[in-house]
């Protein structure tokens, strides 16, 4: 079993182009629905900041004293351990019985898409192998087969799940076929449809706040994505500024006056679900602990997720989901 000790450092982008991803309102068909297309579901590498392991370092001390005072100390560092080693334990994870773990995944998203992000925390966190495909914003060839033409898709043991919600609720199903209600059903409900519903519409507007920050954010996008030198070009520039005006038509949209306050009340709001509960799902994250994670996670080293982090309450319990989430399990397509 893989242990929950990695610092998670993904820097992706926040892709939400609302047309063309599961949870998405409908567009203009104007030109610059094509441009924004591609400028939004730019991919990017997801080994960017991967790889950065967190080390556990015990120093050990020569001691030339009396053979009691090195067995106190060894003592001590026995206990440092097991204690350390007992904090760990909370957060390991249960991987779902070798039997109904699914044989053949795969997943059709683009990099930074807050839906399939929050598949993905899913597939991470239960330790389900999956391979990734990264779909082209322009040909969209490689979906072409499937009449389903958003992302995410999943294809589970041949079988086609789509909808980012429905596919982490027939997983869930197949892991655990005789689950029963509980107290905590209700409340996990309601806060998986608060990211669906509030929490994603106010990610936009934060990282295209200014021209500065959709720069930043397209300039990673056109680094990594699947673009020609000319797509390179255009999305950087174009769609930088194509979403810079429409995170100003999302904000009005969605009654949003002030897009840091918008984003750190929705971080504080989810503190406060918690009620000094390490998650939401008491000592071990349930499904609307993975949701948050999950859409916040493309952000988190964006300007906007570090002043999240810096101005909100929200940053002990996104280090805990990292530790819990732990390292990825997607395999080499």
């Amino acid at each position: 079993m893989r242990r929950a000790s990695t610092l998670a450092a993904s820097s992706s982008l926040l892709s939400q182009f609302l047309s063309t991803t599961h949870g998405s309102a409908s567009a203009s068909a104007s030109s610059s629905h094509r441009l924004l297309q591609v400028a939004l579901y730019a991919t990017e590498t997801s080994n960017a900041f991967s790889g950065h392991r967190r080390r556990w370092f015990i120093p050990i001390f020569e001691s030339f004293g009396s053979s009691r005072t090195v067995f106190t100390g060894v003592a001590g560092i026995m206990v440092s351990v097991a204690a350390a080693a007992g904090v760990m334990e909370v957060y390991a994870k249960e991987p779902p019985p070798p039997e109904v773990v699914p044989k053949d995944v795969v997943l059709y998203q683009y990099e930074a898409c807050p839906f399939c992000n929050k598949v993905k925390a899913f597939l991470d966190y239960y330790d389900i192998p999956y391979k990734v495909i990264e779909v082209n914003p322009l040909s969209k060839k490689e979906i072409k087969w499937s009449d389903y033409k958003k992302v995410p898709i999943l294809m589970v043991d041949g079988e086609q799940l789509v909808d980012s919600s429905a596919i982490i609720d027939k997983l869930g199903d197949k892991l655990n076929p005789e689950k029963e209600a509980s107290l905590g059903d209700d409340e996990e409900k309601k806060w998986r449809q608060w990211v669906d519903n509030h929490l994603v519409h106010v990610l936009s507007p934060n990282i295209y706040r200014n021209t500065s920050e959709a720069l930043e954010s397209f300039d990673y996008i056109t680094s990594n994505g699947n673009f020609s030198f000319t797509e390179k070009i255009t999305v950087k520039y174009a769609g930088a500024a194509a979403m810079y005006f429409v995170s100003k038509n999302l904000k009005k949209k969605y009654n949003i006056t002030d897009e840091r306050a918008a984003l750190y009340d929705a971080a504080e709001t989810w503190v406060n679900a918690l009620n000094g509960r390490d998650f939401l799902g008491g000592s071990k994250p349930n499904l609307a602990d993975l949701a948050v994670f999950g859409v916040l996670r493309p952000i988190r080293y964006l300007r906007s997720g570090r002043d999240m982090v810096e101005h909100t309450r929200i940053g002990d319990w996104y280090t805990r989901m990292e530790n819990a989430v732990g390292e990825s399990a997607r395999i080499k397509a």
